[in-house]
Formats: C-alpha cells, structure tokens, sequence
C-alpha cells in the first residue's frame, strides 16, 4: 500500500507540473492549459479550413507556422524531470510533444502521411523562418522540387551506369524504363499525339471511360499509368489498379464502394484500371454498368483480345475503344535507344566522349569498371525480332547485357586498370531473346486473321502468298486439323465443279494429317494448299445453293407442295390418291423427258441465275 501511494503521489505531482506548463496546438500553433485543450482542438479541427484534409493540398502546401519545438538557442534546455519519466514508465507510453491521439496506430494511411507531411513542412518552415530566411513563395518552392527530382534523377543515372548496377537490377527492365509522361510515350501517335482528341482530353484531366486494345508490350498499361501519373499530380482523382485474373467480384464491389464514399466526401473521382479484363466472365463485366453509367468509377480496361467478342455490349457502349497498334521498328528503336542511354551502354559508331557526360562520373570508378557497348546491328535485331513488342525486346536487352556482363568478371584480373570492354553483338542479342517472335493466337482474333488471309489467298490463286499464311498459322501452333477441314470446305465453295478432283485432294489431306500429326503433316497441308491456290476456281454451286436459301427464307405463305407425279407411292391408298400418277421413268425413253420437276408456283425459276432481290 506504501509503494502504490508513492506512485499516486508522483503522479499527481506530474499531473500539476503539466497544468502548470501551457500546451501548444498542433493545428493554430496556440498556447493553452493543458485541461483546456481537448475542448479547443474539438472546436479547431472542425472550424480550421487550412487543416489538410485531402491530396490537394500537396501543391498549395499547409500553411506556415511556427514549429511546435521552438528554434530559440537563447533558451537553455533543462533536461528532463524524473518524475514525469517515471510517470511515462508506469503507463508504458514514450514521453513525446506530440499528443496521444496522433500516435494512435491506425490503419488508415492516409491520414497519417498527411499528418506527418503537415507537420514536417511546418517544422521545416518555421525553421527557415527562425534563421532570417525568406519564404518560399508556391512557384519557388515548385522549382526547388524539381531540381531536388533533377538531382535525385541524375544521381540514379550515375548509379545505374555502373556494371555492378547492370547485373543487379530489382525488376525487369521494362518495368524500370516503363514512361511516366506522353512525350516519352513512343509509337502511338495516332492515338495520344499531339492533335489528337484523347490528347486534349488528357491534358485537360477529362477522362472518359476507355477500352484500350491491342497486342502485348504495345503500351496499354503504360498508358494507364501515365493517366494515373497526371490525375495524381493534380489530385483530381485516385487510381486504382486491379487485375482480373487475381480479383474477385467481391473485391470489385468493395473498390466501387470506396470511390461512392469518396466521391461523396471528398469530392474526387476514382478511376478503375483493369488489366485483362477480357479474364472477367459477362456477369462480373455487369458489374461495372450502373457505376460507370452514373460516373462513380471511371473505367479503363485493357485487353489483348477484341472488345466485340470478350466486352459486353452494355458495357462497350458506355467506353471508348482505343485501338493500339504494335510498336514499329522505327519506334522500337527510339525505345531502345533511350534504354542504351540510361543504362550507360555505348552505340559502337557513336563518339564515346558524347555518349554519356563523362564530367558527372568519378575517374577511379571508370578505370576499375569496364565499359559495355552495342553494336548498331544488335539494337536494329531486337527491333525487328521482338515483333512490336517493348517488353519482350527490353527484357531480351536485359538478360544478354547480364550474361555478357557476368561472363566478363571473372576473367578481369585483378588490378585496377585492367578492365576489358564488353561489346553486345547480334547472336548475343539473339539469344537474350529467346523467344518466338510470331504473333498468334489460337483463340484469338489473329486466329480468324490468318485464316481468312489463307482462303482468301487461295482463291486469288496466290500460291505463294498462301503458302506464307499457312506457315504463319502452323509456326504459331495451330491445330493442323483445323487447316484441313477448311481446306475442305474451300475446295467445294471455290474450286467446285471447275476441278471435281479437288474435294479428293483436300480430303485425303485431312485423313493423312489425322494419321500422322505434326510436323510431318505440314508439307500434306502445303501440297493440298498450292493444289487448291492453282487450281480452277468456279463458285457456281455456291451461289446456286445459296439462292436457293435465299428463295425458302423469303417465300410468303406456306412453302408449295409437292407435285403428285413426284411422290412415292409405296401403298394402294396413295395410288388412289393420284400419288405418282403421271411420272415418266426416264432410263425408259431413249430421248429427253419433258416433265416439271418444281412446284406450279416456282416454274420457270433457274436458281443458277436468279437473283434473290428479283420478284
């Protein structure tokens, strides 16, 4: 009972020390009695507008106060009392200036980073203040930022051009060169260049609803950053990210629930970026309807299939489609410049004094470090290899740089001038990729591509150009039996009755594929292909049929019987009924037989020629 009254005792002393010592605001920077200070900052909190409350205020900057710790040396530091450690020991909380209901570990970041950013730039400010400085006005303190970043960017460079750097990068290349701004967004000028519409509506944050579709590694994410980059430095809106072949319906909803409550109470909008989300099955893609219709999400998805078969209707019709095309070679190129560049790599031909700014560069780290070049040929191979796509050709860049790199090291000796030069030549670059470069997708839209480029080849008699389409489709992994039943097919609409032996021919192709399989297979498929391509074409009893199809589907009325001379007549009631009364058995006349073989109502009609749009 002594040693508990002790410390109730020391307690009460602590708390009347407290009382005594006024306490400061962290939101007005006002002194006042620490038993008074719940109340106020109650009333602060609330009435006080220069409180951050959002991201926007990231560019205004809070508004400067003097710092909560004051600047003052002329006021000596008294070291701390006993007791109020003591009493701080008993409770189990660290003595701090800041208040309890700051420290509170909370599970909301973002409240806390702006808390943390508030008072940061509070401090830092009353600090400049406290020594004479002047203050920053918003433009100057927007300049210092950006040569803080410059700086930070160029250390970064001097960092990463270092061999020991190439053969240690975190993440694969393409995500570290991934471009942040239009200006280094390179080969979709016919979507995002500089007079385009979705150009202006960038610029001007006015983003509508998108569906960007094309092949991979043509800039579909990229270009969903670079969106999330300009909304976040304005702090018009938040972006979030899903992808649909990890989400769940669930966590859909709870992201649309988020962007209700924070367009609601923050007055800012969210955008919706879903990578493949061709992935989601029709009844997830409903979920987005009434949210993108009434503007609580605004949604961009990206695929590599075709919105016209993967995308609802409903909900393509609330987005814009943006078709990306592949990246050319002369784009691929500037892609694979900029990355040389950053890397520190050397284009052999180019003035190696130009190449990179030697001055920023320590003159001992050069001469321990051996410098790595590329030849021009290289860099014009992966161009034209990777077939458009950036991803695979920087990756590809990445992994021959490492192996030549890491292949060099141990061969260096051990002095520190005696670094070998690593040089990047074509077959180095040709095994970094590794990688088929032919774009095919058996379920895909190529699939129906390259097909109709085959038929329609064969039926302009191309032979070579049919051979090109069938390799493109049996090189991309195509079913070799789907190429044969078209070529099936092909032989009686197309060639038809101008050579009957075709149908045999493209049907024997197919029986021998299904007995042999690939690769065997293919120079069947390719003799059938060159046969059918040379061959007589006569469409004759494909438009014949189809008049007639035609002729059924547009008759008006019940269909005309038929003739009576014409039925069978196996049963004495039939013959009673006129049934095959009248017919002539041709093989029984030695000359040709008159008689109607069509309905009264279709006599005359000559389905070889007529034309359904006729009366």
């Amino acid at each position: 009972m002594t040693s508990f009254a002790g410390m109730k005792n020391m307690a009460s002393e602590v708390l009347d020390d407290v009382v005594v010592h006024p306490v400061q605001c962290p939101v007005c920077s006002k002194d006042f009695v620490a038993s008074e200070i719940n109340a106020h900052l109650d009333t602060c909190l609330l009435n006080n507008d220069t409180f951050p409350t959002s991201t926007s205020n990231e560019e205004n900057g809070p508004p400067l106060k003097k710092s909560r710790m004051s600047q003052d040396t002329s006021v000596p530091k008294t070291p701390p009392v006993n007791k109020t450690e003591s009493f701080n020991a008993i409770k189990g909380t660290p003595s701090s200036p800041v208040f309890g209901m700051f420290q509170t570990n909370r599970k909301t970041g973002p409240v806390k980073s702006e808390r943390n950013v508030f008072v940061s730039n509070k401090q830092s400010a009353s600090s400049a203040v406290s020594k004479g400085m002047k203050r920053n006005t918003p433009d100057e303190t927007e300049t210092s930022v950006d040569t803080s970043v410059s700086n930070t960017l160029k250390k970064t460079h001097q960092d990463t051009t270092s061999v020991r750097t190439l053969l240690s990068i975190d993440k694969p290349l393409a995500e570290k060169m991934r471009p942040t701004t239009l200006e280094e967004y390179f080969g979709q000028n016919k979507v995002v260049g500089e007079h385009t519409l979705l150009r202006s509506l960038l610029d001007s944050q006015e983003i509508p609803s998108l569906i960007l579709w094309g092949p991979p590694g043509c800039g579909k994410t990229t270009l969903a950053h670079i969106i999330a980059s300009g909304s976040k430095k304005r702090g018009t809106a938040r972006f979030v990210t899903l992808s649909a072949t990890s989400t769940s319906t669930n966590e859909v909803r709870e992201v649309i629930k988020q962007a209700h409550n924070e367009l609601k109470l923050m007055k800012r909008k969210t955008i919706l970026f879903i990578d493949e989300i061709h992935r989601f099955n029709k009844s997830q893609q409903d979920t987005f309807l009434p949210h993108v219709e009434c503007g609580t999400v605004t949604l961009i998805g990206a695929t590599t299939e075709n919105p016209s078969f993967q995308v609802n209707a409903a909900l393509l019709s609330r987005c814009r489609v943006l078709v990306l095309e592949k990246l050319s070679v002369e784009a691929m190129r500037s892609i694979l410049l900029r990355t040389v560049t950053w890397l520190g790599i050397r284009v052999l031909g180019e003035d190696v004094n130009d190449a990179t700014d030697q001055d920023e560069f320590d003159a001992a780290e050069l001469r321990s470090e051996p410098k790595v070049y590329i030849e021009q040929k290289a860099l014009d191979t992966i161009a034209h290899l990777c077939d458009g796509d950036a991803r695979a050709g920087l990756n590809g860049l990445q992994l021959a740089v490492q192996a030549r790199v890491g292949a060099a090291r141990p061969s260096q000796s051990g002095s520190d001038n005696a670094s070998q030069d690593i040089v990047l030549l074509e077959e180095h670059v040709k095994e970094g990729l590794q990688r088929s470069h032919i774009l095919y997708d058996k379920a895909g839209e190529e699939h129906y591509n390259c097909i109709s480029a085959l038929h329609k080849s064969m039926r302009g008699s191309h032979d070579n150009a049919s051979l090109y389409w069938l390799g493109r489709m049996l090189e991309g992994g195509e079913d070799p039996l789907y190429v044969a039943r078209r070529l099936v097919r092909f032989a009686s609409e197309d060639v038809g009755l101008a050579d009957p032996s075709a149908l045999p021919q493209a049907v024997s192709a197919f029986q021998a594929c299904h007995f042999i399989g690939m690769p065997e297979c293919e120079v069947i498929l390719a003799q059938c292909v060159v046969y059918l391509a040379r061959a007589p074409k006569s469409v004759e009893i494909y438009k014949a049929y189809n008049n007639v199809k035609a002729s059924l589907r547009n008759h008006k009325g019940p269909l005309p019987s038929v003739p009576l001379h014409l039925r069978n007549a196996p049963t004495r009631l039939m013959k009673d009924l006129g049934y095959s009364k009248g017919y002539k058995y041709n093989p029984a006349f030695s000359v040709p037989v008159e008689q109607d073989y069509l309905p009264e109502e279709l006599q005359g009609m000559d389905f070889f020629t007529w034309n359904p749009s006729d009366p």
